[in-house]
């Protein structure tokens, strides 16, 4: 089964390359859109608005600021494949 990654919804290029490389995507709305997810994937301006980093796990959001979509895809990679 793919791993299901929660991306917030302004992160469009990642959310494209991490389908390109087959994984399920969700966006991420509000806090209950996190909770199935293996990695969510933040821009981290408004980290606990949603209360996205008490629904996963510390471990397993990535702040996207300053990353390209293929280092965010990298960092997934490394999270969910441990």
């Amino acid at each position: 089964m793919m791993p299901k990654i929660g991306v917030e919804q302004s992160l469009s290029d990642v959310t494209a390359a991490l389908q390109e490389k087959g994984y399920e995507v969700v966006q991420l709305n509000n806090e209950s859109d996190a909770k199935g997810c293996d990695c969510c994937v933040i821009t981290g301006q408004d980290q606990n608005v949603m209360g996205i980093s008490n629904a996963v796990t510390a471990g397993s959001v990535i702040q996207a600021t300053g990353l390209s979509a293929n280092e965010v895809c990298e960092q997934v990679e490394s999270k969910i494949n441990r």
